[in-house]
């Protein structure tokens, strides 16, 4: 039983089928000689008869099993290399002497023109079930005639006793349909498909300045892209093709080329591999200690036709790390006894003394029925914004599930996203230790006013399960103003945010961009000069320098980035700005500023990134003598404990000073799977006005390395 499993596997993870026919016209079979003037089905039929009759002139059964007047059935997986000769690959009976055979018969046949593929040759894979007693290809002909015959006889019989039944199934043969399936020879169809791209600051460089040429008519501001979105402006199918290594070893070819499971067949495709986040390291600070990450996981991604395609990767993950990293997703930690929230990746239990277990799970199914519309049904995180950060939709948060509309015409995209949401606060969790829920939709309108200017309009809206309100279906509707909608339901329905984004494309090398957020306007407020509480107000301006200085493939960035206190706040902490205690927006919430400057460069396979973040944060005391609400934590009630009226200013309460360095580099293993090594280092100081017990002055080196698949963004800058 083993041994037949073993088989239907290997014809499953190949290319191969009995009776293929290659409805491609690019695919061609091998070519006897006999077979030279055939083509499509005629060629394929050419080609097994010959392969049958070589195989009735030369197996030689086992006088043994002639003698006992054996019947039975020798199966073996063929390969026709891109030379004509021929291989076996496998075979399978139940007797040794019947597989030593056939590897004896199959490796005297002779050479032939090889399969080719639009014209080039290549290898090509082929099952054939031997019969014995043996027949030849005449045999198999007629005693298919004859069971053609006997059905259409046996049906004329049925149908004359059953003048209704009109479908006959003929149980007591076995049908050809199974070995009929079609394979082709895969050339990473995702390339072409709706797949979202994972998104990964270090690989979204690499097609950057692609996505950014003046006159393009796309919209980089909503994040993750999918491959037929990239693909129309670079070659993402040629770029991996350039990477490929000359491997011929099936092993080769999958730790540096390929993936591991790949099929592609009539109408649809499939690949799965596993996942790898291994890394090692060692930070000092205040607690000076070993760190590592170990995960494991699977990922699966495929495509049905062209409108469907799908993909899902699930984390096994073990972790600890650098102290104040280790400390802040304590501080965030959910209610029910679970230590930490883990940044971006979610919920975690203790693992041994001193790390944590943090399980995590992605998924996508997309459906594109035309060039306008592309729907997707997901559970993970979404990007709006041009920069490293994004004040208006981060991918830092922990995975969500999520139903989005993206629609495309003219010089417009529309992407509407309605969000599953969690507060995980003990004041909101009940006695079951059920987090409380909460939703939110957002609209972005993203609009190509000119061939360099775009200009993206957001507003977004959070209400929570209150009342056995559930998903409230007045967000529902795409054109909607969330805030007259707030207004109409109650001022305390839900707490609104409007965002403006912008790009400029100076040169095909320079694009300036930025960001707008108004959280809960208020226009006397905003324009009133006392700097008031409620100027809840945040921005960010950018620069990005495509091969800079003329060097390929290197780019640099600033940014900067400034957020008001008491923004993403709100009256009611379950409706703010956040999920699983995580800003939704900005990671360091309100009441801060920052600058960054970026480089990234990547040749071939080898890549490097730096960045340097600097940045001031105005934080809470939460001492005995002040426990006055700053307006940067935004789980708190902006309404209590207020710290000022008036004069409200950036950095305001405990002001820190933050600077932190981060360098990476490594080597692309595997493009398929994006598996890289590495090594990075990240330098962190931190220093506050005033130490507390949770916050103080402290420094931190923490050095790494492992080998990761880079599908989804670490934020180590807190």
């Amino acid at each position: 039983m083993k041994k037949h499993f073993l088989f239907l596997f290997l014809i499953a993870v190949s290319f191969a089928a009995k009776a293929q026919v290659f409805n491609n016209a690019l695919e061609k079979f091998p070519v006897f000689p006999d077979c030279e003037s055939q083509n499509g089905d005629a060629l394929a039929d050419c080609f097994y008869n010959h392969v049958q009759d070589l195989v009735f002139n030369t197996f030689k059964v086992p006088e043994k099993l002639q003698q006992n007047g054996f019947k039975g059935n020798v199966s073996v997986l063929f390969e026709v290399d891109d030379k004509g000769n021929f291989k076996t690959l496998y075979a399978d009976a139940s007797e040794q002497e019947l597989i030593a055979e056939a590897k004896r018969v199959f490796a005297q046949f002779p050479k032939i023109a090889p399969p080719t593929y639009n014209g080039t040759p290549t290898y090509s894979k082929y099952t054939i079930k031997i019969a014995i007693p043996l027949k030849s290809a005449a045999d198999l002909v007629a005693e298919k005639a004859q069971e053609a015959e006997t059905l259409k006889a046996a049906q004329a019989k049925n149908y004359a006793k059953e003048d209704k039944k009109k479908l006959i199934k003929d149980r007591s043969k076995e049908l050809a349909e199974y070995d009929s399936i079609v394979y082709h020879k895969f050339n990473e169809p995702k390339f072409d498909s709706h797949l979202n791209i994972p998104f990964s600051h270090s690989l979204y460089a690499q097609f950057d300045d692609a996505m950014n040429q003046v006159g393009a008519n796309n919209h980089t501001a909503s994040k993750p892209y999918t491959y037929a979105e990239v693909s129309k402006y670079y070659d993402l199918r040629k770029a991996n093709e350039n990477l490929m290594k000359a491997k011929t070893s099936w092993f080769g070819r999958k730790l540096w080329n390929e993936n591991l499971v790949q099929i592609q067949g009539e109408g649809y495709w499939f690949t799965m591999n596993p996942i790898l986040d291994l890394q090692v390291g060692k930070a000092s600070g205040e607690k000076s200690q070993n760190t590592y990450i170990n995960t494991r996981g699977l990922q699966i991604q495929g495509g049905l036709g062209e409108q469907i395609n799908f993909t899902t990767t699930i984390y096994e993950s073990q972790g600890r790390f650098a102290d104040y990293y280790n400390r802040y997703s304590e501080s965030i930690a959910p209610a029910g006894g679970n230590p930490a929230v883990i940044p971006g990746i979610g919920i975690a239990k203790r693992f041994k003394t001193d790390a944590f277990d943090m399980p995590m799970a992605e998924a996508n199914i997309t459906y594109t029925p035309n060039k306008t519309f592309d729907l997707q049904l997901g559970y993970g995180r979404n990007f709006i914004g041009d920069g490293y950060r994004s004040l208006l939709t981060t991918d830092g948060v922990s995975p969500y599930p999520y139903f989005k509309i993206n629609t495309n015409f003219w010089k417009i995209k529309y992407t509407n996203t309605y969000m599953f949401l969690k507060d995980v606060r003990d004041d909101v969790t009940d006695e079951r230790g059920v987090y409380a829920t909460k939703y939110m939709a957002n609209h972005y309108l993203s609009w190509n006013a000119t061939k360099r200017l775009n200009i993206g309009l957001f507003e977004s809206v959070v209400w929570a399960n209150l009342n056995n309100r559930g998903f409230d279906f007045s967000f529902v509707n795409p054109i909607i103003f969330y805030r007259s909608v707030e207004f109409a339901s109650s001022s305390k329905a839900g707490n609104a945010l409007l965002g403006l984004t912008g790009k400029y494309k100076v040169t095909n090398q320079f694009n300036a961009y930025g960001q707008l957020l108004i959280d809960e306007f208020s226009s006397d407020d905003i324009f009133g000069g006392e700097k008031s509480w409620k100027n809840k107000l945040g921005y960010q301006v950018g620069l990005k320098y495509f091969n800079a200085f003329n060097i390929d493939h290197l780019l640099l960035q600033a940014e900067y980035n400034r957020v008001r206190p008491y923004v993403y706040s709100h009256s009611d902490p379950l409706t703010n700005y956040g999920h699983t205690n995580q800003s939704l927006g900005h990671q360091w919430g309100g009441n801060f500023s920052e600058v960054i400057a970026i480089a990234r460069y990547h040749q071939g396979r080898y890549f490097a990134d730096a960045k340097v973040t600097f940045g001031t944060r105005g934080l809470d005391f939460n001492t005995a003598t002040d426990s006055l609400n700053y307006g940067g934590n935004i789980y708190r009630d902006y309404d209590e404990q207020r710290a000022r009226e008036k004069g409200v200013k950036i950095g305001q309460g405990n002001k820190t000073t933050i600077f932190i360095a981060d360098i990476q580099a490594g080597y692309l293993v595997n493009p398929s799977t994006n598996l890289k090594v590495f090594a990075g280092l990240i330098y962190r100081n931190f220093d506050p006005t005033q130490n507390t017990l949770t916050t103080f002055k402290e420094s931190t080196t923490w050095f790494s390395f492992g080998v990761r698949s880079d599908i989804f963004n670490w934020y180590f800058d807190y």
